[in-house]
């Protein structure tokens, strides 16, 4: 089944957002990721109950150092806090690392942890792997530097949703091969994992409105060098052997068109032994909690994933 439009098939209570969606201008990437970058700017907000900082560190050995912002509870108290390294979507195309800022406020003061927020570098310009190690060199500043920030450096996790989805994943799979942090949980959200777009889903979903089958053919064109190997770092999927990974909590939603590789990710971290904790939200779509945070789908996938992140970390 191919869906040209998703609007019968989405939860009435996102149907606002649903309509209010423009899609992605794609075509015409830099003039777009500029307007994205100054949007975010205009729109970051403060929220009462969190403190947030910007900070520089320094990036993977012989590459440019790293921004990142840091978010803690207020009146946190002075024992170390739980901390989830996050990673925000755009298609590893566009976004910076106040994207999510809604989100990460929100898991910051519901949890409570303190979320560490980073401003990978991004495609065209860069390719796979390099936000990978972007997101390993924060990782590990995160883990050394724990005392700096007020982190137990032996309850760190790493998040994302969408391609910062796939980066969850992918620092894991590096921390694993490179004996790095130990990581509690990867909370890998409707990640971009398949570079071939081979899933049911991946042929079905095709509304512009929301990312579809085109965003993500000229998402994987641009992140990858031509002819460039798919290895675990690129795809999670490709990975031949995921045994020894952190627990996996994600959800995505029946209009995503990501649902069936994440289904598949799910299945093959399951096969490997890696405990897995998966929500498939019907009448959702790839980032409906973002969109309409309100909507009671939204508030059960928020809640659902407070309650892996403490579990995770023995709160």
């Amino acid at each position: 089944m191919v869906y040209k439009s998703i609007r019968d098939k989405v939860d009435r209570q996102l149907l606002q957002a649903y309509d209010a969606q423009t899609g992605f201008d794609l075509d015409h990437l830099e003039e777009f990721v500029k307007e994205q970058d100054a949007a975010e700017m205009a729109g970051l907000k403060d929220d009462p109950d969190v403190e947030a900082q910007f900070l520089t560190i320094p990036g993977p050995a012989g590459a440019p150092d790293l921004k990142i912002r840091v978010y803690q509870p207020k009146n946190r108290g002075s024992e170390p806090l739980p901390a989830v390294v996050f990673f925000h979507g755009g298609g590893f195309l566009f976004g910076t690392y106040i994207r999510q800022n809604d989100m990460c406020c929100r898991w910051c003061k519901n949890v409570p942890c303190t979320v560490i927020s980073v401003d990978y570098r991004r495609a065209p310009r860069w390719k796979a792997p390099v936000p990978v190690e972007d997101g390993y060199a924060a990782l590990v500043w995160v883990h050394d530097h724990a005392a700096e920030i007020g982190v137990d450096p032996e309850r760190i996790a790493l998040g994302g949703l969408s391609a910062g989805g796939n980066l969850a994943a992918t620092v894991a799979l590096m921390a694993r091969d490179r004996k790095g942090p130990h990581v509690v949980l990867q909370a890998a959200l409707y990640a971009e994992l398949d570079p071939k777009l081979e899933s049911f889903s991946a042929h079905s979903i095709q509304d512009p409105k929301v990312w579809c089958r085109r965003y993500g053919e000229i998402s994987w064109d641009k992140y990858l060098e031509k002819g460039q190997e798919v290895n675990g770092y690129v795809s999670p999927l490709a990975e031949k052997d995921l045994s020894g990974l952190p627990p996996m909590f994600s959800y995505t939603s029946e209009c995503d068109m990501m649902v069936g590789e994440n289904m598949a990710y799910w299945q093959r971290l399951m096969e490997a032994g890696v405990p897995v904790e998966g929500h498939v939200f019907p009448g959702g779509y790839h980032c409906f909690e973002i969109q309409a945070p309100d909507a009671d789908i939204s508030q059960e996938a928020y809640e659902l994933t407070y309650h892996a992140l403490r579990r995770a970390f023995h709160l």
